[in-house]
């Protein structure tokens, strides 16, 4: 066990808990902040996690958190608090004399987007960039996860009906970018003011997604373009938060614009692990495919 001691947040999410995992299987000392206790961070806790209960909204319960810690993973759901969250952990973190802080932010953060949530993610960035911490910001193209979240299971057949036309990108998937989080925290000098893009390690267009995920699944998947209007008023009526559909509205118009393109070996130079292809990350949760995610867009006939 090494003296450092790494705060993650939001680690009971996708790319938190990989975390997790991976720093206490290497010997670390980790203390998982969740909002609530419940069965998710009860098994945190068993696996050898400390547990600090706290709202990243919350500067006295973040402050707490970040008591006696070495470096610490920032990661916000998609909400339009995230600018007062950074500004809490970054004040928490700097009184507490943490090292190190690694950000979550996306492919799409910059100061002109039309996505809010992107454009506040590159203030949270700058907003980083200006403390006296060691700061790396990572910036994924769409999470590998994203299929088992729209797709659709439909007579024994799959389909995946987004607005993206024939935008490409190469999905990454949350346990590779764990190792990257990881490998950041734990040796942050060489990336002090970074911007890594992530990607998987293969760039696809939503045809050639469809196509890799019917050779592994063994039935017909079939990708049927949309418009950002039809899937504006599908995420609506499912109740997403409008902050939510406004962001991945302009999402969409990025990602046909090719902003969520492109392939390179940030995972495996900075994380040391070959990232997934789509054919291994389906292999690997292909119980996610047995029904349909929570948020697919239903053919208007249906």
């Amino acid at each position: 066990m090494t003296d450092s001691l790494y705060l993650i947040s939001g680690a009971t999410g996708k790319t938190g808990g990989g975390t997790v995992k991976l720093l206490l299987e290497r010997g670390h000392r980790v203390r998982a902040m969740v909002r609530r206790e419940d069965e998710r961070s009860r098994a945190l806790a068993a696996a050898g996690a400390e547990i600090a209960v706290a709202d990243l909204h919350d500067l006295n319960g973040v402050s707490a958190a970040m008591r006696g810690v070495t470096g610490a993973y920032l990661c916000h759901p998609i909400a339009p608090s995230l600018i007062e969250a950074t500004v809490n952990f970054a004040q928490a973190a700097t009184d507490a004399g943490v090292r190190s802080v690694v950000d979550m932010s996306q492919i799409s953060a910059r100061r002109d987007a039309g996505s809010d949530a992107a454009r506040q993610h590159w203030l949270s960035e700058r907003l980083l960039d200006r403390t006296g911490l060691l700061t790396a910001h990572l910036r994924p193209t769409f999470f590998a996860e994203w299929l088992t979240t729209w797709w659709e299971l439909r007579d024994g057949e799959g389909y995946l009906r987004l607005p993206f036309g024939e935008g490409r990108h190469a999905p990454i998937a949350a346990a590779d970018q764990s190792h990257v989080i990881a490998a950041l925290l734990t040796d942050p000098e060489p990336h002090d003011r970074a911007v890594y893009t992530l990607h998987g390690p293969v760039e696809l267009d939503h045809h050639e997604i469809a196509a890799a995920m019917a050779a592994t699944l063994g039935f017909p998947v079939h990708y049927e373009p949309i418009s950002v209007d039809e899937f504006a008023a599908a995420m609506t009526a499912r109740g997403l938060s409008p902050h939510l559909v406004q962001h991945l509205s302009h999402v969409a118009v990025d990602y046909r614009n090719g902003v969520f393109a492109g392939t390179n070996d940030n995972v495996e130079r900075v994380g040391h692990r070959v990232p997934q292809s789509v054919g291994e990350f389906v292999t690997a949760h292909k119980d996610r495919f047995d029904l349909s995610g929570p948020n697919f867009v239903p053919a208007e006939s249906c």
